[in-house]
Protein backbone atom coordinates (compact mmCIF):
# COMPACT_ATOMS: atom_id res chain seq x y z
CA UNK A 1 0.00 0.00 0.00
CA UNK A 2 1.18 3.50 -1.12
CA UNK A 3 2.25 5.62 2.16
CA UNK A 4 3.81 9.00 2.64
CA UNK A 5 6.99 9.87 4.91
CA UNK A 6 5.48 12.85 7.16
CA UNK A 7 7.09 15.17 9.69
CA UNK A 8 5.74 17.40 12.17
CA UNK A 9 6.32 19.62 14.98
CA UNK A 10 6.04 18.21 18.68
CA UNK A 11 6.43 19.65 21.73
CA UNK A 12 8.66 21.85 22.08
CA UNK A 13 9.34 22.41 18.16
CA UNK A 14 10.97 18.40 18.61
CA UNK A 15 10.36 16.86 14.99
CA UNK A 16 8.63 13.93 14.97
CA UNK A 17 8.36 11.64 11.59
CA UNK A 18 6.34 8.83 10.83
CA UNK A 19 3.39 7.82 8.03
CA UNK A 20 0.62 8.73 6.34
CA UNK A 21 -1.78 5.84 5.13
CA UNK A 22 -4.23 7.36 2.46
CA UNK A 23 -7.60 6.00 2.96
CA UNK A 24 -8.55 3.78 0.08
CA UNK A 25 -12.14 3.80 -1.96
CA UNK A 26 -13.21 7.42 -1.47
CA UNK A 27 -13.78 10.18 -3.43
CA UNK A 28 -13.47 13.10 -0.89
CA UNK A 29 -11.75 13.92 2.71
CA UNK A 30 -12.18 11.00 4.94
CA UNK A 31 -12.24 10.32 8.64
CA UNK A 32 -8.61 9.63 9.87
CA UNK A 33 -6.78 7.78 12.82
CA UNK A 34 -3.85 8.58 14.57
CA UNK A 35 -1.56 5.62 16.23
CA UNK A 36 1.42 5.60 18.46
CA UNK A 37 2.71 2.97 20.05
CA UNK A 38 3.70 1.71 23.57
CA UNK A 39 6.83 1.81 25.94
CA UNK A 40 10.12 1.79 23.95
CA UNK A 41 8.46 0.87 20.82
CA UNK A 42 8.91 2.29 16.85
CA UNK A 43 6.64 2.33 14.48
CA UNK A 44 7.95 -0.66 12.77
CA UNK A 45 6.87 -3.08 15.13
CA UNK A 46 3.12 -3.76 13.67
CA UNK A 47 1.85 -0.40 13.84
CA UNK A 48 2.02 -0.57 9.65
CA UNK A 49 -0.31 -3.78 10.08
CA UNK A 50 -2.57 -1.47 11.48
CA UNK A 51 -2.53 1.36 9.68
CA UNK A 52 -3.24 -0.89 6.56
CA UNK A 53 -6.57 -2.02 7.69
CA UNK A 54 -7.32 1.06 8.77
CA UNK A 55 -6.49 2.42 5.27
CA UNK A 56 -8.57 -0.40 3.75
CA UNK A 57 -11.55 0.60 5.23
CA UNK A 58 -11.73 3.72 3.92
CA UNK A 59 -9.71 5.56 7.26
CA UNK A 60 -6.61 7.74 6.39
CA UNK A 61 -4.54 6.47 8.93
CA UNK A 62 -1.29 8.62 10.66
CA UNK A 63 1.47 6.50 12.46
CA UNK A 64 4.46 8.61 13.93
CA UNK A 65 7.86 7.50 16.40
CA UNK A 66 7.29 9.44 19.82
CA UNK A 67 9.79 12.29 21.17
CA UNK A 68 13.37 10.36 21.43
CA UNK A 69 12.71 7.44 19.67
CA UNK A 70 12.84 6.13 16.23
CA UNK A 71 12.82 8.40 13.42
CA UNK A 72 11.94 10.94 15.38
CA UNK A 73 14.53 14.02 17.20
CA UNK A 74 14.30 15.10 20.71
CA UNK A 75 16.92 14.57 23.68
CA UNK A 76 17.69 12.75 26.02
CA UNK A 77 17.99 9.71 23.55
CA UNK A 78 15.45 6.87 24.61
CA UNK A 79 13.67 8.53 27.12
CA UNK A 80 10.34 7.91 28.15
CA UNK A 81 8.18 11.13 29.18
CA UNK A 82 4.79 10.45 29.00
CA UNK A 83 3.02 14.21 29.50
CA UNK A 84 5.49 14.84 26.31
CA UNK A 85 3.60 12.03 24.27
CA UNK A 86 0.45 12.44 25.40
CA UNK A 87 0.54 16.05 23.91
CA UNK A 88 2.27 14.65 21.01
CA UNK A 89 -0.59 12.67 20.37
CA UNK A 90 -2.50 16.13 20.37
CA UNK A 91 0.17 17.43 17.89
CA UNK A 92 -0.52 14.75 15.52
CA UNK A 93 -3.93 15.34 15.29
CA UNK A 94 -3.42 18.88 14.99
CA UNK A 95 -1.04 17.67 12.11
CA UNK A 96 -3.81 15.12 10.61
CA UNK A 97 -6.49 17.28 10.15
CA UNK A 98 -4.38 20.00 8.17
CA UNK A 99 -3.98 17.46 5.59
CA UNK A 100 -6.58 17.69 2.77
CA UNK A 101 -7.22 14.25 2.63
CA UNK A 102 -8.68 13.72 6.18
CA UNK A 103 -12.13 14.94 7.95
CA UNK A 104 -10.95 16.96 10.74
CA UNK A 105 -14.69 16.83 12.11
CA UNK A 106 -13.72 12.73 12.32
CA UNK A 107 -10.49 12.06 13.95
CA UNK A 108 -10.10 8.49 15.94
CA UNK A 109 -7.10 7.65 17.85
CA UNK A 110 -5.73 4.25 18.47
CA UNK A 111 -2.99 3.34 21.43
CA UNK A 112 -1.58 -0.04 22.62
CA UNK A 113 0.10 -0.57 25.79
CA UNK A 114 1.84 2.47 27.46
CA UNK A 115 0.33 4.92 24.31
CA UNK A 116 -3.25 2.36 24.92
CA UNK A 117 -2.91 5.00 28.50
CA UNK A 118 -2.41 7.82 26.37
CA UNK A 119 -5.11 7.96 24.55
CA UNK A 120 -7.44 7.69 27.47
CA UNK A 121 -5.69 11.04 28.62
CA UNK A 122 -6.23 12.65 25.28
CA UNK A 123 -9.66 11.57 24.23
CA UNK A 124 -10.71 12.55 28.15
CA UNK A 125 -9.32 16.03 27.71
CA UNK A 126 -9.36 17.26 23.65
CA UNK A 127 -13.08 16.62 22.22
CA UNK A 128 -11.96 16.63 18.53
CA UNK A 129 -11.51 12.98 18.84
CA UNK A 130 -14.83 11.02 18.21
CA UNK A 131 -13.72 7.59 18.79
CA UNK A 132 -10.95 6.12 20.57
CA UNK A 133 -9.33 2.59 21.40
CA UNK A 134 -6.84 1.87 24.14
CA UNK A 135 -5.55 -1.63 23.34
CA UNK A 136 -3.93 -3.42 26.47
CA UNK A 137 -3.81 -0.21 28.19
CA UNK A 138 -0.99 1.01 31.13
CA UNK A 139 -3.48 2.63 33.68
CA UNK A 140 -1.37 3.51 36.67
CA UNK A 141 2.56 3.91 37.12
CA UNK A 142 2.35 3.62 40.82
CA UNK A 143 0.18 0.24 40.37
CA UNK A 144 2.36 -0.73 37.86
CA UNK A 145 5.92 -0.04 40.39
CA UNK A 146 4.05 -1.72 43.68
CA UNK A 147 3.72 -5.35 40.89
CA UNK A 148 7.04 -5.21 39.42
CA UNK A 149 9.67 -4.24 41.89
CA UNK A 150 9.67 -6.13 45.30
CA UNK A 151 8.67 -4.24 47.83
CA UNK A 152 12.05 -4.87 49.74
CA UNK A 153 13.45 -3.17 46.18
CA UNK A 154 11.59 0.26 46.31
CA UNK A 155 13.72 2.02 48.75
CA UNK A 156 16.92 0.67 46.75
CA UNK A 157 15.52 1.53 43.56
CA UNK A 158 14.32 5.03 44.78
CA UNK A 159 17.90 5.86 46.04
CA UNK A 160 19.52 4.94 42.52
CA UNK A 161 17.11 6.95 40.81
CA UNK A 162 17.35 9.80 43.37
CA UNK A 163 21.29 9.27 42.57
CA UNK A 164 20.90 9.40 38.65
CA UNK A 165 19.26 12.49 39.35
CA UNK A 166 22.01 14.81 41.23
CA UNK A 167 24.68 13.09 38.64
CA UNK A 168 22.62 14.78 35.62
CA UNK A 169 21.99 17.82 37.29
CA UNK A 170 25.78 17.87 38.34
CA UNK A 171 26.29 17.57 34.16
CA UNK A 172 26.51 13.59 33.94
CA UNK A 173 24.80 11.67 31.53
CA UNK A 174 21.60 9.99 32.28
CA UNK A 175 22.09 6.03 33.46
CA UNK A 176 20.64 3.84 31.08
CA UNK A 177 18.46 0.26 31.80
CA UNK A 178 17.82 -2.59 29.15
CA UNK A 179 14.18 -2.74 28.25
CA UNK A 180 14.32 -6.06 28.15
CA UNK A 181 16.72 -9.48 29.29
CA UNK A 182 16.57 -12.89 28.69
CA UNK A 183 17.62 -13.39 32.42
CA UNK A 184 13.81 -12.65 34.43
CA UNK A 185 15.80 -12.63 37.38
CA UNK A 186 17.55 -9.14 35.97
CA UNK A 187 16.82 -5.56 36.31
CA UNK A 188 15.28 -4.49 32.99
CA UNK A 189 12.34 -2.62 32.14
CA UNK A 190 10.32 -5.26 31.13
CA UNK A 191 11.71 -8.34 32.79
CA UNK A 192 9.22 -10.80 31.76
CA UNK A 193 10.50 -13.61 29.85
CA UNK A 194 7.30 -12.88 26.74
CA UNK A 195 8.44 -9.20 26.66
CA UNK A 196 12.06 -10.60 25.68
CA UNK A 197 11.05 -12.96 23.17
CA UNK A 198 8.61 -10.36 21.40
CA UNK A 199 11.46 -7.24 21.18
CA UNK A 200 13.89 -9.52 20.19
CA UNK A 201 12.50 -11.09 17.68
CA UNK A 202 10.65 -7.81 16.46
CA UNK A 203 13.33 -5.48 16.09
CA UNK A 204 15.42 -8.48 14.24
CA UNK A 205 12.69 -8.97 11.77
CA UNK A 206 11.73 -5.37 11.06
CA UNK A 207 12.62 -3.23 13.32
CA UNK A 208 16.52 -2.59 13.43
CA UNK A 209 16.21 0.96 14.76
CA UNK A 210 14.86 -0.14 18.22
CA UNK A 211 17.11 -0.24 20.73
CA UNK A 212 17.47 -2.62 24.41
CA UNK A 213 17.78 0.63 26.18
CA UNK A 214 15.95 3.76 28.08
CA UNK A 215 16.83 6.36 30.76
CA UNK A 216 16.37 4.67 34.39
CA UNK A 217 14.39 8.21 34.64
CA UNK A 218 11.89 7.11 32.67
CA UNK A 219 10.67 4.44 35.22
CA UNK A 220 10.71 7.65 37.58
CA UNK A 221 8.54 9.32 35.23
CA UNK A 222 6.13 6.57 34.45
CA UNK A 223 5.63 5.96 37.91
CA UNK A 224 4.05 9.08 38.63
CA UNK A 225 1.67 8.72 35.31
CA UNK A 226 -2.06 7.62 36.07
CA UNK A 227 -3.91 7.51 33.18
CA UNK A 228 -6.34 5.72 34.14
CA UNK A 229 -7.53 8.27 36.76
CA UNK A 230 -9.28 10.37 33.44
CA UNK A 231 -11.37 7.21 32.20
CA UNK A 232 -14.74 8.64 33.33
CA UNK A 233 -14.34 11.80 31.71
CA UNK A 234 -14.12 10.13 28.26
CA UNK A 235 -17.43 10.00 27.56
CA UNK A 236 -19.70 10.86 25.39
CA UNK A 237 -16.96 9.82 23.46
CA UNK A 238 -17.19 5.90 22.23
CA UNK A 239 -14.28 3.73 23.80
CA UNK A 240 -13.07 0.42 22.98
CA UNK A 241 -11.19 -1.57 25.62
CA UNK A 242 -9.15 -4.67 23.99
CA UNK A 243 -7.83 -6.73 27.01
CA UNK A 244 -5.26 -9.78 27.30
CA UNK A 245 -6.32 -12.19 29.07
CA UNK A 246 -3.14 -13.41 30.16
CA UNK A 247 -1.22 -10.02 29.85
CA UNK A 248 1.04 -9.78 33.06
CA UNK A 249 3.33 -6.87 31.21
CA UNK A 250 -0.02 -4.74 31.44
CA UNK A 251 -2.09 -6.93 33.55
CA UNK A 252 -5.62 -7.06 32.70
CA UNK A 253 -6.92 -6.34 36.33
CA UNK A 254 -6.11 -2.99 36.20
CA UNK A 255 -7.65 -2.20 32.84
CA UNK A 256 -11.00 -4.01 33.86
CA UNK A 257 -10.86 -2.09 37.14
CA UNK A 258 -10.75 1.14 34.82
CA UNK A 259 -13.36 -0.04 32.24
CA UNK A 260 -15.35 -0.45 35.03
CA UNK A 261 -15.23 3.70 35.86
CA UNK A 262 -15.90 4.88 32.70
CA UNK A 263 -19.02 5.88 31.47
CA UNK A 264 -21.34 4.87 28.29
CA UNK A 265 -20.67 4.50 25.46
CA UNK A 266 -18.39 1.70 26.02
CA UNK A 267 -17.34 -1.75 25.04
CA UNK A 268 -14.35 -3.93 26.04
CA UNK A 269 -13.53 -7.18 24.27
CA UNK A 270 -10.99 -9.84 26.13
CA UNK A 271 -8.95 -11.12 23.29
CA UNK A 272 -6.88 -15.29 24.46
CA UNK A 273 -3.21 -14.87 25.25
CA UNK A 274 -0.71 -12.33 26.49
CA UNK A 275 0.37 -9.16 25.88
CA UNK A 276 1.74 -8.85 22.89
CA UNK A 277 -0.49 -11.56 21.08
CA UNK A 278 -2.12 -8.33 19.73
CA UNK A 279 0.21 -7.60 17.03
CA UNK A 280 0.18 -10.71 15.60
CA UNK A 281 -1.40 -13.93 14.23
CA UNK A 282 -4.91 -14.50 15.22
CA UNK A 283 -4.62 -11.65 17.87
CA UNK A 284 -3.39 -9.18 15.35
CA UNK A 285 -6.73 -10.61 13.38
CA UNK A 286 -8.96 -9.96 16.31
CA UNK A 287 -7.58 -6.83 17.70
CA UNK A 288 -7.38 -4.88 14.14
CA UNK A 289 -10.61 -5.86 12.86
CA UNK A 290 -12.80 -5.06 16.67
CA UNK A 291 -10.74 -1.34 15.94
CA UNK A 292 -11.42 -1.65 12.21
CA UNK A 293 -14.92 -1.87 13.03
CA UNK A 294 -15.32 0.60 16.12
CA UNK A 295 -13.69 3.68 13.82
CA UNK A 296 -15.53 2.71 10.94
CA UNK A 297 -18.64 2.49 13.32
CA UNK A 298 -18.53 5.99 15.50
CA UNK A 299 -16.29 8.04 12.41
CA UNK A 300 -18.91 7.60 10.02
CA UNK A 301 -17.19 6.22 7.01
Amino acid sequence: MNREDIEFKGEGGVTLRGWFYPAKNTSGPAPVVVLAHGLSAVKEMHLDDYAVVFAEAGLNALVYDHQNFGDSDGTPRQEVDPVLQYRDFRNAITYATTRPEADASNVGIWGSSFSGGHVLMVASIDKRVKAVVSQVPFISGSRMLSRSIRPDFIPHSRAALQGDRLNQFTGGEPAMLPVVTPDPMAQAVMPATEAYEWFSKTSADRAPNWKNEMTARSLELASEYEPGSYISRIAPTPLLMIVAASDTVTPFELALDAYEEAREPKQIIVIQGGHFDAYTGSGFDECSAAARDHFVKHLHV
